[in-house]
């Protein structure tokens, strides 16, 4: 079923890319130049039934040939750290800018060209030019319509430790951007009311699943009643069952249960193959694959003049409930996977 949809999302966007992007390049144009890389090495944090397309789109529009490994962003984030200067990693594309902030912490990405995240919000950037954003997300708090009133819906994220909510909360404390939630709830409340909101969530009986899907799948079921998933797993849930029975909210404005993330890219300062990894980069911030972030994924894009779901809450009215947290401010992972070891939730 991957593989039948990976194609179907292939043909959609290379037919995209045929209709935005000026005269059609020649083959001659398309391919690497001379004595430049034919090859590049990317860690993908995003998973593969989400950015394959575009990584085939790019290889047949530049003739680069692209290595993937995919894995679970906190943990390829631990191991270009161990690699260091000794990896083969060209590029890192990480699920959340935690992990981007850890990596870049560590001294491992290089510059990015000034050029190449020009017209990228400041919003979408790491301030030192180190990676940039390749899509944004918000966290959102998702709901059964059979089972939950608007009239009943909590308006922080602390509300979740209620009694009334005991058993009803799902979470994935595994997942990249969870864990960046974590660290700006630890960035702008301390790190003990963090640890008491954790511990206080586990004994009242919060639910722990693989992922967001997961989450929204239980809601669905009956098993939960409420969820804490990025927003657009919903979205995309509704593509293929318009009668999906959950829905989904913000907290009150400024609330971090309304953090803004983004997934992103950065280019490794050990990088064998700089040329095509900035290829690829550029490629990533394009219209064509910018649109199919918005069209296929309902992702927010981070470049202007690109269409976007008109089930998207517009960026004006998410960055009005967002709370006062940078992206830089998110790159302590370390320390949120301690705090989540010690309260027994890793």
């Amino acid at each position: 079923m991957r593989f039948v949809r990976s194609i179907i999302m292939t043909v959609w966007i290379a037919a995209l890319a045929s209709g935005c992007g000026g005269e059609k390049k020649t083959a001659e144009e398309s391919a690497p130049a001379t004595g430049a890389s034919t090859s590049v090495v990317l860690y993908s944090g995003r998973s593969e039934s989400l950015v394959e397309p575009v990584i085939a789109l790019f290889e047949k529009e530049t003739g680069i040939d692209v290595q993937v490994k995919y894995g679970n962003t906190p943990e390829l984030a631990l191991t270009l750290r161990e690699e260091g200067a000794r990896g083969s990693a060209d590029l890192f594309w990480a699920q959340d800018a935690g992990a981007l902030g850890a990596v870049s912490k560590a001294g491992l990405f290089a510059d990015l060209p000034a050029d190449v995240v020009t017209g990228v919000p400041d919003l979408f950037k790491h301030s030192g030019g180190k990676w940039v954003a390749t899509s944004g997300r918000a966290r959102v708090l998702a709901y059964s319509k059979e089972r939950v009133t608007p009239e009943s819906l909590p308006r922080s994220v602390f509300e979740l430790t209620d009694a009334r909510l005991r058993g009803r909360v799902g979470w994935a404390p595994t997942n990249a951007s969870f864990q960046a939630f974590v660290t700006a709830m630890r960035k702008t409340h301390g790190e003990d009311t963090t640890r008491a909101w954790l511990a206080g969530m586990k004994e009242n009986g919060t639910h722990a699943f693989a992922n967001n899907v997961a989450i929204l799948q239980a809601i669905a079921r009956g098993e939960i009643d409420y969820g804490l998933p990025n927003h657009y797993y919903l979205l995309n849930f509704r593509k293929s069952d318009s009668k999906f029975p959950v829905e989904q909210t913000s907290f009150a404005a400024g609330d971090v249960g309304n953090l803004i993330n983004v997934a992103g890219i950065g280019i490794l300062a050990s990088s064998a193959h700089r040329d095509a990894a900035e290829r690829f980069v550029r490629f990533v911030l394009s219209p064509t694959a910018q649109q199919y972030f918005a069209s296929e994924i309902s992702e927010y894009p981070v470049i202007e003049n690109v269409m976007t779901s008109g089930h998207l809450v517009p960026r004006e009215d998410l960055l009005r409930s967002a709370p006062a947290v940078t992206l830089d401010d998110l790159d302590d992972l370390d320390g949120t996977l301690e705090l989540l070891r010690s309260v027994g939730l890793l």
